[in-house]
């Protein structure tokens, strides 16, 4: 954690790249800040979270032991709305990784120009070693802990990396019985029994697919034929391959965390998600070599889709990538060395905030329809997404074209104008 607030100016000595996830998160913010002429005063407020907090509470396991886990749960701003983002069990998790997916939320939020800030929260834990009773008591436990901060009205959680809708129907209903009343919207991402909204499973792979479309048009390349390659096999990248796979485009490699795999041929995404059903990883999918999550991201493809873990494409291999597209359905998966290399490249990347938006729309479509207490037919919801993926993107690419700059700082540029002039409406003091 860093001890002081960085200068706003940038040094004008190379140092090396930085890899912490906050830090990347800030510079993001400083690039835009500068090329719109973003006043300290407000630059120095979008920098730094609102809110933080951080918990160690304790978990009975199944063979009596109590053991101590640490949570987090952060708050980057609640200029436009409530705070929005995922909860996520990971072993790595840590308080710069938390407030750096809180600060995407809330460009995230604003560049589709939804009424939500940016929120993020984490507990350090590998689930997979946790029996599923464990795991219900430490879900139902960590929502207790914070339950002070968040609400319908004030911070809505969602599923994140290894939470799912069994897991948030969990925290839903601990919420609602530690306030005694049923509270649908204090969260989302929940099974449709329990007020979940239909089309949302899709909704992060779907808004990537109507951003590769438009982007598709744009520069003329024709998705019917195109190659593709993804990174990481969980929800949004399985779900991506398969529709990418339907406008026509060929999967040439995926991968999960075990490593990846590979053929020139081509293979069918489906085939190869219930390949790692039934196996537990993807290796070994037959027809397919083995190939590792580094040398999957230097295979030669139109499109890229990096669906993993953040801080994935660096200044290290950034030239070696020979996409001419990359939609990032992952947060924060490119540094911002690597945003420069591969601009200068000319591949035209679609950033995390534009093209991975489609899961936070449609949390809010399924936010909005608890609140109403009257819910959407899937056509709905996706004619509702696409809508607004169509038109965000078209506003992002109008930006970068005038600026001259890549996808990534003008999509910064739409979020930060919304929430700076949000801010300086709201007022300070």
């Amino acid at each position: 954690m860093m001890a002081t607030r960085p200068m706003v100016e940038e040094d004008q000595v190379k140092q090396p790249e930085v890899l912490n996830p906050f830090q990347i998160a800030q510079e993001q913010i400083r690039i835009a800040a500068k090329l719109i002429n973003l006043e300290e005063g407000l630059l120095n407020i979008l920098l730094w979270p609102e809110r933080e907090l951080h918990v160690h509470f304790p978990v009975r396991m199944d063979d009596g032991s109590i053991r101590v886990f640490d949570g987090f749960r952060v708050q980057h701003s609640t200029s436009r709305g409530p705070a929005k983002g995922g909860i996520r069990f990971h072993q790595n998790v840590s308080f710069d990784e938390v407030r750096a997916l809180a600060t995407w939320m809330t460009w995230k939020c604003s560049v589709v120009d939804i009424p939500y800030g940016g929120g993020k929260g984490g507990v350090i834990l590998d689930p997979k070693q946790l029996s599923v009773g464990e795991l219900e008591r430490l879900s139902r436990r960590f929502i207790t802990e914070i339950q002070g901060i968040v609400g319908p009205e004030r911070d809505i959680p969602a599923p994140d990396v290894n939470t799912n809708g069994q897991i948030m129907a969990w925290m839903m209903d601990q919420y609602s019985r530690n306030r005694g009343y049923p509270v649908p919207g204090m969260i989302t991402g929940k099974p449709l029994a329990l007020g979940g909204s239909l089309g949302r499973n899709e909704a992060t792979a779907r808004g990537l697919q109507f951003c590769v479309r438009e982007a598709a048009k744009a520069t003329g390349m024709a998705l019917n034929g195109s190659t593709v390659v993804v990174q990481g096999y969980g929800n949004a990248g399985n779900i991506a391959a398969r529709l990418l796979a339907g406008d026509g485009a060929k999967v040439l490699a995926v991968s999960d965390s075990q490593g990846g795999i590979y053929s020139s041929n081509g293979f069918d995404p489906i085939k190869a998600l219930r390949y790692k059903e039934e196996h537990g990883s993807v290796i070994g999918f037959p027809g397919t070599e083995r190939v590792s999550n580094s040398e999957l991201l230097e295979i030669p493809c139109d499109i890229l889709v990096p669906a993993a873990l953040e801080g994935q494409i660096t200044e290290e291999n950034a030239d070696k990538i020979k996409a001419k597209m990359i939609a990032e359905a992952a947060n924060g998966p490119t540094t911002p060395e690597a945003d420069r290399i591969l601009h200068d490249k000319g591949v035209l990347l679609l950033p995390d905030i534009l093209a991975n938006a489609g899961g936070v729309t449609v949390s809010y479509f399924e936010w909005a329809q608890n609140i109403q207490g009257f819910y959407w037919t899937e056509d709905e919801v996706d004619t509702r997404l696409q809508r607004i993926m169509v038109r965000s993107f078209n506003e992002v690419y109008e930006t970068a074209q005038h600026h001259n700059v890549d996808m990534r700082t003008a999509a910064y540029v739409v979020a930060i104008r919304r929430v700076a002039e949000a801010v300086k409406l709201r007022g300070i003091g």
